[in-house]
């Protein structure tokens, strides 16, 4: 599926593969295979992993690294957590 995902990406200027260093994480995406992609990638291709405890190996082939800090959450007032979005 990874293989596909970055064939049909060669006509964009932007792929987001939402949750993929959790994916990686819990050796459900291969870690060896994204690495190949991103080295391989079409020179203009940005590609957006997001997820949490990415690898050392992983932030060593990125070029940004970010962390999001929750400020505020509907968990604070009661809320719990809602199926398909944070569940």
């Amino acid at each position: 599926m990874l293989d596909r995902l970055f064939l049909m990406a060669v006509d964009y200027d932007m792929l987001v593969l939402d949750e993929s260093l959790y994916a990686i994480d819990k050796n459900l995406l291969s870690e060896d295979r994204m690495i190949r992609h991103l080295e391989e990638k079409p020179e203009g291709l940005e590609v957006v992993l997001s997820g949490r405890n990415p690898s050392q190996r992983m932030i060593d082939h990125a070029d940004y690294v970010s962390e999001i800090c929750k400020r505020k959450h509907p968990f604070d007032r009661g809320i719990s957590a809602r199926k398909g979005i944070e569940k």
